[in-house]
Parts: structure tokens; C-alpha cells; sequence
């Protein structure tokens, strides 16, 4: 629990909202967004209403993710926080094999989860 209070709360925050908005970008058509949509089997049109349990999950995935990176950089153990990050974006490509999406967009999803990674990281050493 020592560790836990030592987490900088600030950059594990910062570090979810802004991943989550590289999301909101790298999703989008003006990104990968359409051949993502098509490799995943969905419409590549904006839906009629937000998917609001899709991006609260999302979110809420970010910032566990986030809390990780936050509780590594207490202990200087950057390997564990890579570590972490690559095994959920391999998670992430495990289930999209299993929902048979393209390899384009299990790569999309699993480059996402690498630079949201990167961003946390980023944000741990930053705002120290």
C-alpha cells in the first residue's frame, strides 16, 4: 500500500484523459478509423448515439492501465509498466482474432494500446 500512495495521481490522470483523446483520433476516419471499421466488421458511420458503455470501459481501461504505470514509476520498475502494456495489447489482439477481425485492425488495436502506453509513461515523466 506504501507504493500505492506514492503514485503520482496527477499524471496517471493526465496520462488516461490524454490517451484517451489519441483514441478518440486514432479511431476516427481522418486516421484509421474507416479500414479499422471495415477489418472490424462494424459501419465505418458515425453512430446515431454515442456508445457510452464502449467508451466508459474505454476509460475506465485507460486508467487502470494508467494506475499501473503510476505504481511502476514508484519503484522504478519501467519493465513491469512495458511489460503490462504489451500483454494487454496483446490481449487486446487475442480477442480480435477471436471476433475475426482483420490483421490491419488487430495491428490498429494493438499499436493504440503501445502509444497509450508510451503516453502514460510520458505523463509519469513529465509531471514528476
Amino acid at each position: 500500500m506504501e507504493d500505492f500512495s506514492a503514485v503520482n495521481w496527477l499524471a496517471v490522470v493526465v496520462g488516461t484523459f490524454v490517451s484517451f483523446f489519441v483514441g478518440w483520433f486514432w479511431y476516427s476516419p481522418k486516421c484509421f478509423g474507416k479500414k479499422w471499421a471495415e477489418g472490424s466488421g462494424i459501419s465505418s458511420e458515425p453512430p446515431e448515439k454515442m456508445p457510452a458503455f464502449a467508451m466508459s470501459a474505454q476509460f475506465v481501461s485507460l486508467f487502470i492501465l494508467a494506475s499501473v504505470v503510476g505504481i511502476t514509476a514508484t519503484v522504478n520498475a519501467l519493465i513491469t509498466a512495458i511489460l503490462s502494456i504489451l500483454a494487454v495489447a496483446a490481449f487486446t489482439v487475442s480477442g480480435g482474432a477471436w471476433a475475426n477481425k482483420s490483421s490491419y485492425a488487430m495491428r490498429v488495436d494493438f499499436f493504440y494500446v503501445v502509444v497509450a502506453g508510451v503516453v502514460m509513461i510520458a505523463a509519469q515523466g513529465i509531471l514528476k
